[in-house]
């Protein structure tokens, strides 16, 4: 019988303890074992390190759960707190799950064996959108291939949904870059040019939530980053980057009404 392989859960996090062991929960009860969870502690403030650990602590008293947290000794933003996960990564998949989202029970067990059983090197999947409460407030559904054309005009990848190959990351300078927001969509975008095809599952495994007071939810940083993604990523000309940019705050306008 083929061993199934393991995959490293990387969890940036700062200052959102409740959401976190939420998170923490939704993985402990995942039907796929063959995991390890890497959480990049990426506060300032060390307050709530202990308190991570003893929760950590409390948890193997019930089952072995292999876990380690990396402190950063300055903030770096999450994105590029994933980077340092990634590096400190050995397993053959790595997934992203940020600090106050959830995943189904059956997230990894479902993804990791589509991408077994067809050689798929990044997959993401359709999500529920979740307000503070843990209420379902809209979704969001994941087509079945992606290629740049369409990635390029709408960042239709939900991060905390995305399983991807750590041998596609950490090398030709696929990492996360080092912006606020959207800088998940840069890296989709430097993967799907790479292997030209992104598959995606259309199947709602994860719940992300989104607060108010959340990085992707301040409407002009968004658009800034936006921009950014074109012009200082894509190399794209100023009357270019300004078109899509359009194109994609357009779209997601058109994702907003529907849902």
């Amino acid at each position: 019988m083929k061993k199934l392989p393991y995959v490293t859960i990387i969890i940036p996090y700062k200052n959102n303890l409740e959401y976190l062991f939420i998170a923490l929960k939704s993985i402990f009860k995942q039907s796929y074992k063959n995991f390890k969870i890497l959480i990049v502690y990426d506060d300032e403030d060390k307050s709530d390190l202990f308190k991570i650990k003893k929760f950590f602590k409390n948890t193997l008293f019930k089952r072995k759960i292999s876990y380690k947290i990396i402190v950063n000794k300055h903030s770096l933003g999450a994105g590029y707190a994933r980077n340092v996960g990634i590096k400190k990564s050995n397993t053959k998949y790595l997934a992203f799950l940020d600090s106050d989202d959830i995943w189904d029970k059956n997230k990894l067990n479902i993804q990791i064996n589509f991408m077994e059983k067809n050689n798929i090197l990044f997959s993401h999947t359709s999500y529920h959108v979740i307000n503070s409460n843990n209420k379902i407030i809209s979704s969001r559904s994941a087509r079945n291939e992606i290629i740049f054309k369409d990635l390029i005009k709408s960042c239709d990848i939900g991060l905390s949904t995305v399983i991807v190959s750590s041998s596609l990351l950490g090398k030709d300078k696929l990492i996360f870059p080092r912006i606020k927001t959207k800088e998940d969509y840069v890296l989709w975008l430097q993967i799907v040019k790479k292997i030209k095809t992104i598959r995606g599952l259309n199947i709602k495994l994860t719940y992300y939530r989104k607060t108010k007071n959340s990085l992707s939810s301040d409407k002009l940083l968004s658009l800034i980053n936006g921009y950014k993604v074109y012009r200082n990523y894509m190399n794209y000309g100023l009357i270019k980057s300004l078109f899509y940019l359009f194109i994609l705050s357009i779209n997601s306008l058109k994702k907003t009404i529907i849902n």
